[in-house]
């Protein structure tokens, strides 16, 4: 079989490798337009429940990216000016993206994957240049501007939106003890930051606001530098004086793109990942979220050797249950970051913390009963549930 995957992020190595690995005489080509060493963001999560799949998938690559991980072992939510701090429950950590790359892209070419770098494709006309125009599958692993859904929008049955939150990654030269979530007023504005260490020298840190703050304070006004420094002004007592860093990106501050596809696949065409379906910053499961789709698809196309397109179909048909329930999560999840500043203005800090960690659906009483006692004995909800 030969397979063809447009974008070398997350998804489209780790489906690479594992297709390699699963059938060695398999032609697997990845056409990434950014060079080997190129990465924008600074450091993503990866929890422990999502390394535990990648070990199964393929051990050697999750033995490198597990030692690279830096784990955390506590969470501080801090709303007026309160910190609630938590023991997590398992295992976490973040790991600077570009050695994500580095680690998945090494072993994918110890298999034999061939990857084409600071190549950039505007069609699947274009995969002709390499070789590629008659491969079995093509797939999307692209991100959130996907050539290949943009290309087969009506086939995917495409739908966009855009949230009203706005947010900038940054990272920063303070390596913090905790991972934490800072709800703060200012000047009549609702803000936060989301902010983790990810390596003995950097943290990542998230900026947003939500639509009414972006007005009210006339923030598009400003220039990306005069944002950053107000950011730095804001949570100044947390940063104690480290600068933000705003990378390698022109444009810092947006708002996020909500996109979903009817159908997973279009012919001999695949989404995987933010090209399939972007999952929201706030669940911290992105990463995870988009190798899932590679193992799924490799293991389904795996099964399927002398058939792709059964392959195709039988992705979609076993993995949709599960991406579903991880998609709702993040549904849920933007849709109470949208409302942050009602909550921010209604609750106690306690009585905030309980309405945060159950947003999702995720987690109801017990389980907080179990994982963070502290809060529920804080909350008066020590009792079980009817």
């Amino acid at each position: 079989m030969k397979v063809a995957i447009v974008g070398g992020g997350p998804s489209g190595l780790y489906l690479a490798l594992l297709l390699k690995r699963g059938a060695p005489d398999w032609s697997v080509e990845i056409i990434e337009q950014n060079a080997a060493d190129a990465t924008f963001g600074f450091g993503v999560v990866m929890a422990d429940t999502g390394l535990q799949q990648l070990r199964e998938a393929d051990a050697g690559s999750y033995d490198a990216l597990s030692e690279a991980t830096r784990q955390h072992q506590h969470q501080v939510i801090v709303q007026d000016e309160t910190a609630i701090g938590f023991r997590l429950p398992v295992k976490g950590g973040a790991i600077p993206r570009l050695t994500l790359l580095q680690i998945l892209e090494r072993h994918a070419e110890a298999a034999g994957v061939v990857i084409h770098y600071r190549q950039r494709i505007d069609s699947t006309a274009d995969l002709a240049r390499f070789g590629l125009q008659d491969a079995d599958v093509v797939v999307g692993a692209d991100g959130i501007n996907s050539v290949i859904r943009r290309e087969f929008e009506q086939g995917f049955g495409t739908t966009t939106h855009t949230l009203g939150n706005h947010f900038a990654w940054y990272g920063t030269p303070k390596v913090f003890e905790a991972s934490a979530l800072v709800f703060r007023k200012y000047q009549g504005g609702h803000f936060v930051a989301h902010y983790y260490a990810y390596s003995d020298e950097m943290s990542t840190f998230v900026a947003e606001c939500d639509d009414a703050t972006w007005e009210r304070l006339n923030l598009g006004a400003l220039s990306e530098n005069a944002r950053q420094a107000l950011m730095e002004q804001i949570f100044a007592p947390e940063l104690e004086g480290a600068p933000l860093i705003s990378g390698n990106v022109r444009v810092v501050w947006r708002q996020f793109p909500v996109i979903r596809n009817a159908h997973w696949v279009n012919g001999r065409h695949v989404l995987v990942g933010d090209a399939l379906a972007s999952a929201h910053f706030s669940i911290g499961s992105g990463t995870r979220i988009a190798m899932n789709d590679a193992i799924a698809l490799a293991n389904a196309l795996l099964s399927h050797e002398d058939n792709a397109l059964a392959g195709l179909q039988a992705y979609e048909s076993t993995h949709r249950p599960s991406k579903q329930k991880l998609i709702g999560a993040s549904e849920r999840s933007y849709l109470w970051y949208e409302r942050m500043g009602q909550w921010m203005d209604t609750y106690s800090p306690e009585e905030f913390v309980y309405q945060f960690m159950t947003r999702t659906g995720r987690v109801d009483d017990d389980r907080l009963r179990d994982q963070y006692p502290e809060l529920m004995v804080r909350l008066g909800r020590t009792g079980s549930a009817a």
